[in-house]
Parts: C-alpha cells; sequence; structure tokens
C-alpha cells in the first residue's frame, strides 16, 4: 500500500472523527439528486490524485455516521478501537479463511472465539461452528443442518416431500426468505402466535405442529429468537426444547440481536435452556460493537455442520487436516477474516469487559424507560430487559416524526409495529454511550418538537383522518 494513501486515510478519519463530535448527524442528500450532488459516476480517464482524494473525503463526510452518539436507527452503532484496530489489519493482511496454508495462526483465532462462545453457550467439546456475514446466513445454515439431519438424503435427491418449519411471527425477516432458497417453501413457514410481550407461545407451537402431522406434512425445524427486532423479546427455550424433542425437530436460536448476553452473568437468564438449542448465533456487530460483518455461528454436534457443508476440492485443501480447514464447516469459499476484529476486542477487555458492555446497554435501556415513565407526553410500549425503547410522543405520527428528524439532521431513530400500535423504536445498542446521551436524546426529540409541532400536528391528523 502506497504511503501517500495511508497519509490520505489518516487525515480523512481525523476528519470524520472531527466531524462526528461536531455534526454527529449528516444531512441527507435526496436519493434522487445524489448523482449531481456527488461525483460518483466511472468515467474513461484517471483522475489527477488530489481530484480523487478531494472526490473520496466528500464521499465518506456525507455518508451517515452510524458510531456517532445521536444514531439510534438500527440495531447496531458505535466503534470500539481496538475491534476497528482488527479490521483493519485483517485488510492489509488480506488472508482468506478457507484453510490453514493461507490463513495460518488466523484459524486459531477464529476456532478460539468458537470454542469460547460454544462454552458459554454451555455446548461441550462435541461443538463447533463457523463465522458469517450476518444473522441471515447463520439462520439459513441452521435451517439447513435441520434438513439435513431430519432426512440426509435431501442434500443429493433434493426435497420431495412437504417439510413444515416454525417460527414466531415476530421473527427476523431472513426465515422466510431462507424458506425459499433452501427449497421447502414460504408457504411451508408457519407463524407462531406470541404473547404481550412479543415471546413465541409454546402452546400454539405445539397445535400447529399437531395439525401438520395430521395432514400429512413433515415438522423439521423451530426457530426461536433472542431478541426480536422491534420489540427485543426473548422467545422460551426450555419449554419448547421439549416440543422440539418430542418430534425430533432442530432447535436454533438467532440470538443475532441480543444474544451477547450470553456474555453477562446478571442477562444470561434471558437465554435460559439455550443449551439445549442445537445451534446459536449470535452477531458481534450489534452488542459487541464490532465493525460489519461478524456473526458467530455454532453448533453442538460438529457432525451436522460437517454432513451439511462439507465437500472436498483436491485443488485448495492440500495440507493440513480438515480441523484447520475451515472451509470444510463454511458455506462460503473465499471469505473475509471477520474473527480478527471480534478477538482484538475480546482478547484486548477480556470476557468481563464485554459483560460490562452487555450490561451498560440495558442499563441505558433502563434509564430510557425512567425518563419515559416520568414524564406524562409519552406513552411507553416496551418493558424491562430490553434494549429496544419504544414509545410516542404527544400523540405524533411516530412515521412522520422520524422522518422530520432525519430530514432536518437532527436525530437518526426508527420507527416499528407491535400488533396494532405503531411507535418510535430507539435502540441502546451502542455501548460507547452515556447517560447523558441517552437524556440528550430525549431533550433534542423535546425541542424539536417545539419547534415543528403545528406541521406535526397536523400531519398526524390528516394521517389518521
Amino acid at each position: 500500500m502506497q504511503k501517500q494513501d495511508l497519509d490520505q486515510f489518516r487525515q480523512i478519519v481525523e476528519q470524520l472523527l472531527q466531524k462526528e463530535k461536531t455534526e454527529p448527524i449528516v444531512a441527507p442528500i435526496p436519493a434522487n439528486e445524489l448523482w449531481d450532488r456527488l461525483d460518483i459516476s466511472l468515467q474513461e480517464r484517471p483522475l489527477a490524485d488530489e481530484q480523487f482524494y478531494d472526490t473520496l473525503a466528500q464521499l465518506v463526510y456525507n455518508t451517515p455516521r452510524t458510531a456517532s452518539n445521536k444514531f439510534f436507527n438500527q440495531l447496531f452503532a458505535g466503534r470500539k478501537s481496538r475491534s476497528v484496530l482488527g479490521d483493519l489489519l485483517s485488510i492489509i493482511l488480506n488472508n482468506s479463511m478457507y484453510t490453514y496454508k493461507v490463513a495460518g495462526p488466523m484459524v486459531g483465532v477464529e476456532k478460539e472465539i468458537i470454542h469460547r462462545t460454544a462454552s458459554l453457550v454451555g455446548y461441550d467439546q462435541k461443538s463447533d461452528g463457523t463465522i458469517v456475514t450476518g444473522g441471515s446466513l447463520a439462520n439459513f445454515m441452521g435451517m439447513v443442518m435441520g434438513r439435513d439431519r431430519y432426512q440426509e438424503s435431501i442434500r443429493d435427491q433434493g426435497v420431495s416431500q412437504k417439510m413444515t418449519l416454525y417460527t414466531s411471527e415476530d421473527c427476523h425477516y431472513s426465515i422466510a426468505k431462507n424458506a425459499s432458497l433452501m427449497g421447502t417453501g414460504r408457504d411451508q413457514v408457519r407463524l407462531v402466535k406470541t404473547d404481550e410481550k412479543g415471546r413465541l407461545m409454546p402452546s400454539d407451537l405445539k397445535n400447529k405442529i399437531e395439525e401438520d402431522l395430521q395432514n400429512g406434512f413433515q415438522p423439521f425445524f423451530v426457530n426461536l429468537t433472542a431478541g426480536t427486532t422491534v420489540m427485543g423479546a426473548f422467545d422460551p427455550i426450555p419449554e419448547v426444547s421439549e416440543i422440539c424433542k418430542e418430534h425430533n425437530l432442530w432447535l436454533h436460536v438467532d440470538g443475532a440481536y441480543c444474544g451477547a448476553v450470553i456474555f453477562s452473568k446478571a442477562y444470561k437468564r434471558l437465554v435460559k435452556g439455550l443449551e439445549l438449542a442445537d445451534s446459536f448465533n449470535v452477531n458481534a456487530h450489534k452488542m459487541l460493537g464490532t465493525p460489519l460483518t461478524c456473526s458467530v455461528l455454532v453448533v453442538k454436534d460438529q457432525v451436522n455442520l460437517k454432513r451439511s457443508f462439507s465437500t472436498d476440492a483436491d485443488y485448495l485443501y492440500q495440507t493440513d487436516g480438515d480441523d484447520f480447514n475451515l472451509g470444510k464447516t463454511s458455506l462460503q469459499c473465499g471469505r473475509k477474516n471477520d474473527a480478527l476484529k471480534l478477538w482484538t476486542l475480546w482478547k484486548s477487555v477480556g470476557t468481563e469487559g464485554l459483560e460490562k458492555m452487555v450490561d451498560h446497554q440495558f442499563h441505558l435501556a433502563e434509564v430510557a424507560i425512567k425518563y419515559l415513565r416520568d414524564h406524562p407526553d409519552y406513552t411507553l410500549y416496551s418493558y424491562e430487559d430490553s434494549v429496544s425503547v419504544c414509545f410516542n410522543y404527544k400523540g405524533i405520527d411516530p412515521k412522520k416524526l422520524c422522518t422530520m428528524l432525519y430530514e432536518e439532521a437532527e436525530l437518526m431513530v426508527g420507527y416499528g409495529t407491535f400488533e396494532a400500535d405503531t411507535f418510535v423504536r430507539f435502540v441502546t445498542i451502542n455501548a460507547d454511550n452515556s447517560e447523558k446521551d441517552i437524556l440528550a436524546f430525549f431533550n433534542d426529540l423535546e425541542a424539536f418538537v417545539a419547534k415543528h409541532e403545528s406541521e406535526l400536528i397536523e400531519d398526524t391528523k390528516l394521517s389518521t383522518s
């Protein structure tokens, strides 16, 4: 890498870090003006260095700032410095993680993360896992393993009978998408009812399985969620595990959002019985603050991982045993070293440090909930033990409010819907935020509404009329 590019990288990053403090929310460029406002188009002739660097800087400075203390829009935020260091080094090294020959000690880094995560779940030495790009792919791999354990011939002959799978009506959208990709079909996904807190109801699951069996279907897989995307709810694992054992169904727990509670002695109770699941995933780029993307998938019995994903390739696997050739248990072939950024964070702060991060995010949620309860202009929809804080303010349309906050570059926050209610969904996922940042959010929101109240109220009347 050329020195002048490293120098420019440092200059751009230093300026960006400063802007994150002085301008935490970047003024959005309307999508239909993007190519007019920024020099994005590619051309035949090269740019002069000065023009290229300036163009690159402007592109960076006009991109949403997800690490600022006013970004609450997605289920990721913040930036852990030690994790960024690991990510930058992985880019410079540019190893692919399929063989020990090309990845060397980085294979050990990934295996250590997998083994430590499996241990925290409660799995024994038969367990294994892999690191994937996110929860969608981890869920897909869990579904494939469940399918293949139920009927191994499917790997070669394909799906020939109606196979049904079960997940809560508040689950991640990837379950339906994955059912389409793996050949079982979206129509065979059974959405199980949830209770008043958004948790899957075991009684409805049992009824749906028994109904499918009576109709000649083949149930094979149940997905539970540890932190639903809107309410942050945790599905009940022990009760569902008993149902799965009775009918020989694969039990997967999607902990993409809040599975990091496994690091916390105080909040691990939210995934009580996790060791009963056949597979589990957690996204380090959410509660643990690593850069995108980094999702850890662990499976109770490595036999299932190898059965579904191991394929020989003489041109690739030429040295060392299968245990050190990670491509044998990965869906991907060429695969970026996403393990190093989690390892550098975990190594530097220890498991105790990760525990503090998780506990702090729940504490910030408690600060927000207390504020909402103490101020009568707010309506609170969420509850304790969730880092998703859902509320409305003065009866204002949350969609309009969130959109205006974004367009005016005041705050980045989204909205969600549960049952018949739509509300602002405020997530305390940034472990770098403080109590002061949480209270500042509400102060900023209230000041914004006071400034634009007539417009917001009028729009709310129109939307409800």
